[in-house]
């Protein structure tokens, strides 16, 4: 009786132990999966993150043709750190100006559920002329960031700002800032307003901003609200005013900025996609603080000195500082193709694509020290890109014809090559 109940025991500690084995072994598998999916959501991020600070990809090594090589470090506390507050910055230098540029900033969280953040900053650094931002956007990282190498239309800025940012319900995401910047365009221009001139000057604002993802679905957790479904279409809208006399502020302006990006089909690999942009600026604004159509072609005379990288969502054949406006609006249609199943490493895409852009501006006499043209008769390119050809590169094709069709055929031509990386 006693063998047999031995024998029976023993048999069950071994079973038991396997069992227990193999559970651990699952979970910790699945352990690891997460760690590596929240590994890869950080570096799609732009962050390569440490135990307390998340090392920000972004300042690594730029180019641009005013800076020359741009190298710095920087990056942001992470919530092993803290949940109720950050802390944030950079510094880069610049090769070709000798110049350091720098930020730094922190934030406090007000309230969790709702993601609601109360930050400060200082920055000294540049900035492209004519160049908008959102403060709702979503951050998007780029291994290349295309339209930066060829950019030297820049100004100077030291900005102090406060910005709250707050979720209004899991699709509906707010912030507002205000701001006094110290401007110092790097171009020799001169804005001439009412007798006078202006070479540097000081643009006090506040900006609200709104983004609406309304077939998106999104998961609260412990640190914020997290994107786990994406959904179209996605809108931004954005309202600026300028304050003249509020801290020393030299202007009066207002802006008015949005976006749209709708995307059709129900396949992840191929689909159309609509994306529209546009601006309005009313008002003394500086060209620093006006609207470029996000050129990306250098001015060279043969096609293959103009080969560089292509944007995601720029003019390939519009050149720099071609065009400004005090109010724009762009269309750009993609349709990605089923990609070719060659092999199960070698999946090359089509995508074709048209650009639409349209706009003009008042008093184009006081911009001193610089020429340009509008876009009132309207801009148009076509063109195509073949993608992930070899290791995420491809290359791409734009021909520019319309109202702004130029007289030689090779300067209606952009040739690029692509990259994008999946994480």
């Amino acid at each position: 009786m006693i063998k047999p109940l031995f024998t029976l025991l023993f048999f069950f500690s071994l079973t038991f132990s396997w069992a227990q084995k193999t559970i651990t072994s699952e979970a910790k598998q699945e352990n690891d999966s997460l760690k590596k999916q929240e590994f890869k959501a950080y570096l799609g991020n732009g962050f390569y993150p440490t135990k307390y600070f998340n090392i920000d990809l972004r300042y690594l090594v730029k180019f641009n043709q005013y800076e020359g090589l741009r190298s710095g470090f920087g990056g942001e506390t992470n919530s092993n750190f803290s949940n109720k507050f950050r802390v944030n910055g950079y510094v880069v230098y610049g090769f070709r100006d000798h110049n350091f540029k720098y930020s730094i900033g922190g934030g406090v969280r007000l309230a969790q559920k709702s993601n609601t953040w109360l930050s400060l900053s200082y920055t000294d650094d540049l900035k492209e002329t004519g160049s908008s931002d959102y403060l709702t956007d979503k951050r998007i990282f780029q291994l290349f960031q295309p339209r930066l190498i060829n950019i030297d239309l820049f100004y100077k800025h030291i900005t102090k700002a406060i910005t709250l940012e707050h979720q209004l319900g899991s699709k509906l995401l707010a912030a507002t800032q205000i701001s006094r910047s110290n401007i110092d365009p790097t171009f020799g221009y001169t804005y001439v307003l009412d007798n006078g001139s202006y070479e540097q000057y000081v643009i006090s604002k506040a900006k609200m901003a709104l983004n609406w993802s309304p077939y998106s679905s999104f998961l609260f957790e412990e640190n914020g609200i997290k994107e786990i479904k994406e959904g179209f279409p996605k809108m931004s809208l954005q309202f600026t005013q300028s304050f003249k006399g509020l801290l020393d502020g030299d202007f009066n302006f207002s802006k008015i900025d949005f976006k749209t990006i709708e995307r059709f089909g129900n396949s992840l690999d191929h689909y159309s996609e609509i994306t529209v942009m546009g601006g309005l600026a009313i008002g003394h604004a500086p060209l620093t603080h006006l609207y470029h159509a996000y050129p990306n072609n250098i001015t060279k005379e043969k096609i293959l000195q103009r080969f560089s990288v292509a944007g995601i969502n720029s003019f390939e054949t519009m050149y720099f500082n071609e065009f400004f406006s005090d109010r724009f609006v762009t269309l750009q249609f993609k349709h990605y193709l089923k990609p070719f199943h060659i092999s199960e490493k070698f999946q090359p895409q089509l995508v074709l694509i048209t650009r639409y852009a349209l706009g003009d501006m008042n008093h184009i006499n006081r911009h001193q020290n610089i020429t340009f043209d509008t876009l009132n008769k309207g801009y148009t390119e076509s063109g195509f890109e073949i993608n992930k050809l070899l290791f995420g590169f491809g290359l791409s094709l734009s021909y520019r014809y319309g109202a702004y069709h130029l007289p030689y055929f090779a300067d209606n031509v952009a040739f690029k090559f692509t990259f994008n990386l999946s994480l």
